[in-house]
């Protein structure tokens, strides 16, 4: 009886088959148009269509042992690198430095406030053309830094800092990349800031007056309470940003292109002018394939971890 009456309370109610049936268009949409084109990907990846006529014979590995032998492509990977690592760095330390200034109750916080998270009113595109003109060594800074005789070469730079052979390349930091890096963070910062604000807004006074009583210096409770309590939005941040950098097409290709000798390439770039302007669609498939999983090194272990953290 005892089976019966569990049985039946597992029977589904009205509600739930309610939103069942709204649930599985959605979750058929995305099966199809996401993870059957991931699947479609890969298996033009490993096929030998680099032409207009479709050759779906099977290639292996070749397309990506072309890739991973490619000059461009290992500078676009050099330069993704040294993209996120500054990318992130800056967007992470500007955000929290200017939350912590606002939080402290100043006038005129919400001015300041809006002003900040302005830019991210703008998509990468515009931001990729302001920054062309303010960053054109003929035009928008240089003509103030000029008249101190600084004349950066800003993204037309081909210098790799600190280089050395790596392959075919000169791995190092492209000073091209500097200039990118600018734009990025100016227009992403806003977004850091509003979740660091936040987060200090959550800490409760409390804990803070307590340390104080503790003698704790004001250096002190910002290291030993409020980073410690800010490290869950801190990776949300990182984790954002970097799927940000990572799949990063708009921004560089209104900024700056590929670059002289590719020091501003990105994958993305080079999967676009392969696939689309070269017809080279399994090189381009492969290049997709591999931006994936250079996302899913951050997404996946995040995602596992918060599901853990749930649980």
């Amino acid at each position: 009886m005892e089976e019966v009456k569990q049985k039946r309370n597992r029977k589904l109610s009205k509600d739930q088959w309610t939103a069942i049936a709204f649930l599985i268009p959605s979750v058929m949409l995305i099966f199809i148009f996401v993870y059957g084109f991931i699947g479609w990907t890969g298996y033009v990846s490993v096929s030998n269509w680099n032409s207009l006529v479709p050759d779906f014979s099977f290639a292996g590995l070749k397309n990506y042992i072309y890739l991973f032998n490619d000059f461009r492509f290992q500078s676009d990977l050099r330069n993704t690198l040294f993209f996120t690592i500054l990318f992130i760095g800056f967007v992470i330390i500007l955000g929290m430095g200017i939350a912590v200034l606002l939080d402290q109750k100043l006038k005129g916080e919400s001015f300041f406030r809006n002003i900040f998270l302005f830019p991210m009113a703008l998509s990468f595109v515009v931001t990729g053309v302001v920054w062309q003109w303010l960053l054109n060594p003929s035009t928008g800074f240089n003509q103030f830094l000029s008249v101190f005789g600084i004349k950066p070469k800003w993204y037309t730079d081909t210098n790799i800092l600190a280089g050395y052979e790596w392959g075919s390349i000169e791995f190092g930091l492209p000073v091209a990349i500097i200039a990118v890096v600018i734009a990025a963070v100016w227009q992403m910062t806003g977004f850091s800031l509003a979740m660091y604000l936040a987060g200090l807004r959550g800490i409760p006074d409390e804990l803070r007056e307590a340390a104080r009583i503790d003698g704790a210096s004001e250096f002190q409770i910002f290291r030993r309470v409020i980073l410690p309590m800010l490290m869950p939005i801190t990776m949300s941040v990182i984790i954002i940003m970097a799927h940000i950098s990572l799949k990063i097409f708009d921004l560089i290709y209104a900024m700056t292109g590929s670059g002289a000798n590719f020091v501003t390439d990105v994958p993305g770039v080079y999967m676009f002018e392969t696939t689309f302007r070269g017809n080279y669609y399994a090189n381009g498939a492969a290049i997709a394939i591999i931006m994936l999983l250079l996302v899913a090194i951050f997404i996946v272990p995040y995602l596992w971890n918060s599901r853990k953290g749930d649980n």
